[in-house]
């Protein structure tokens, strides 16, 4: 976390950061209080990937973030969605500590931080220490696809407006397998609409695998708490193993 707020620091100082901005200030520590994770589609509650385990890993049924509960696939790639959902258990990208891309990073059951400056905005997440900056001023296209994406930002009245390109095609957006392509083009918008209470809608556009762009659209809460603030989750560790098997580092180390 020490070395997150470093580089917060560094690249606001650099970007001019102010706190005279006229837009709301959206800085603090934010999470998702649903089930998108597990299944942006309403679902029912599952069991998990081993009967031993009881409820534990157990997935919870939701009501679902998808306006008009619909993704709309072209029929090859809703096959490759299907797919995905049979191995979940072993090729979610979650569990291999890969950085979870946009917009799954907003509601991976972990805080994640909002830190405001004139011409960058900061938001950095507690999953694999991601982190990524919003350019407020049109830096040109994208040198490379990256794991968080080119994220540029302007303000429309009182919504910041955030356009994601170049994500590569390696994250999922939930558990139960719904993937996209790396032309996905992601449009955030964060609206307040309590201090404390934030709408938070993306929209996908990606015509390789969806026949239309479509719609997620959900509340994240600020943690007011006095010791609210983000831990450390190296995930890297814990997943040596089933990556790399022989090669990872042995168990306990």
């Amino acid at each position: 976390m020490v070395n997150v707020l470093k580089r917060f620091s560094a690249i606001l100082l650099l970007a001019g950061s102010s706190q005279a901005w006229s837009q709301p200030d959206l800085s603090g520590i934010w999470q998702a209080l649903n089930t998108a994770n597990w299944d942006l589609q309403a679902h029912a509650a599952e069991p998990g990937p081993e009967p031993g385990l009881g409820a534990l890993l157990a997935v919870p049924g939701g009501a679902g973030v998808v306006v008009g509960n619909e993704i709309p696939y072209h029929p090859d790639a809703l096959g490759q969605r299907n797919l995905n959902r049979e191995n979940r258990w072993v090729d979610d990208p979650e569990l291999k500590c890969f950085m979870p891309g946009i917009p799954r990073a907003n509601y991976l059951p972990y805080p994640f931080q909002i830190v405001q400056g004139d011409n960058v905005i900061m938001m950095t997440y507690e999953f694999a220490d991601a982190v990524r900056v919003v350019n407020m001023e049109d830096p040109g296209p994208a040198p490379a696809n990256s794991w968080m994406g080119w994220n540029v930002g302007h303000w429309e009245g009182e919504s910041l407006v955030v356009e994601v390109t170049a994500q590569h095609d390696d994250t999922w957006l939930d558990r139960s397998g719904n993937y996209h392509s790396d032309a996905m083009r992601v449009t955030e918008r964060y609206t307040l609409q309590t201090p404390d209470i934030m709408l938070y809608e993306a929209t996908m556009d990606d015509p390789e695998i969806f026949t239309r762009p479509w719609t997620i659209r959900m509340l994240l809460y600020r943690r007011v708490e006095d010791n609210a603030r983000l831990m450390e989750f190296k995930c890297i560790p814990f997943v040596e193993n089933v990556l790399y098997g022989a090669i990872g580092r042995p168990e306990g180390e």
